[in-house]
């Protein structure tokens, strides 16, 4: 089409084959869209539009992509935010009629395939190399290791006696995400063992729940040397979810196999009591030093007792 459509926080350029979504780097700008700047998208990798009233006199113009076609949203597997879905654009409402012509525009151009999830990812993922810090430990991705280096103040025992951990691309299955806006975020990496093991008929493993999707989750991700874990600030959504997506594309580009990709986890088995006052020694360690507050002591506090 040749075209721009310039909405609120983002602007979209259609070309022959793809739109290329441009988004503003503003201070009202979602932080999460100011880290991927700008991301193509072929019209072969959209299921869907549609043209919807927004809030506050706007329209939403709303590119839906087929599953499987983009690592930001597998990694995410429904827990985005709809002010942080990157496929919609919004317009002023005065707009509406342009941002319609456009809608009609692309669903023009979506074939037969639109209905079928993809067989690939057809969205670049955010490039490596990249790093965020967890609560309990710094994450880096140089695009074939992930590393995951503990924090004295946060990591559980567990996990400094396991030692700072690489894990090689090569011998993942999968990631899942947690979003840091949940109860408990994490980021954890799937092992091709850990799927092996369970495939052959050995210990099996906890099955997380939802999005028609399942995953391997042995222990807690805080005992898990193979997790970081979120909370407190740490691994916001803007830094860890593009982490979660390059690793889920280099796996993804690596294995043969179906990856498996993170749903909310529902409930849990409680934690051992001793493991817990760790937590609230290393949570006090953090208010005396004075890097939290008093009213996030006590929240994290109240959430650790409850857990008992």
């Amino acid at each position: 089409m040749g075209d721009v459509l310039a909405g609120i926080h983002a602007t979209w350029e259609f070309d022959t084959d793809s739109v290329l979504i441009r988004f503003e780097r503003g201070i009202r700008t979602p932080r999460l869209f100011q880290s991927l700047r700008e991301r193509r998208v072929p019209y072969a990798a959209l299921s869907s539009v549609t043209l919807a009233p927004g809030k506050r006199g706007t329209v939403v113009l709303h590119a839906v992509p087929r599953p499987g076609a983009d690592p930001l949203l597998e990694a995410a597997a429904g827990q985005l935010k709809e002010g942080h879905d990157p496929y919609r654009l919004v317009l002023p409402a005065e707009r509406g009629t342009l941002a319609e012509y456009y809608a009609d525009e692309l669903r023009a151009l979506l074939g037969p395939e639109a209905t079928r999830p993809a067989e690939r990812f057809m969205v670049t993922a955010p490039e490596a190399p990249m790093h965020f810090k967890a609560y309990d430990g710094r994450a880096g991705f140089d695009g074939t290791l992930v590393s995951f280096r503990w924090f004295w103040t946060g990591a559980s025992s567990a996990k400094w006696k396991a030692g700072d951990q690489t894990f090689p691309v090569a011998e993942l299955a999968g990631i899942e995400w947690c979003s840091p806006e949940a109860f408990e975020g994490y980021l954890r990496l799937v092992p091709r063992d850990v799927v092996a093991d369970s495939a052959a008929g050995g210990p099996a493993p906890a099955q997380v729940p939802g999005a028609g999707q399942s995953s391997v989750a042995r222990v807690q991700p805080d005992q898990d040397p193979a997790s970081v874990v979120f909370g407190m600030g740490y691994g916001p959504v803007h830094e860890s979810l593009p982490f979660a997506a390059a690793v889920l594309e280099s796996v993804r580009r690596t294995q043969s196999v179906p990856v498996p990709t993170a749903a909310v986890p529902v409930g849990g088995a409680r934690r051992d009591p001793a493991d817990i006052a760790e937590r609230m020694r290393h949570l006090g360690d953090l208010h005396q030093a004075g890097l939290v507050t008093d009213a996030e002591y006590s929240a994290k506090k109240a959430e650790l007792l409850a857990e008992l």
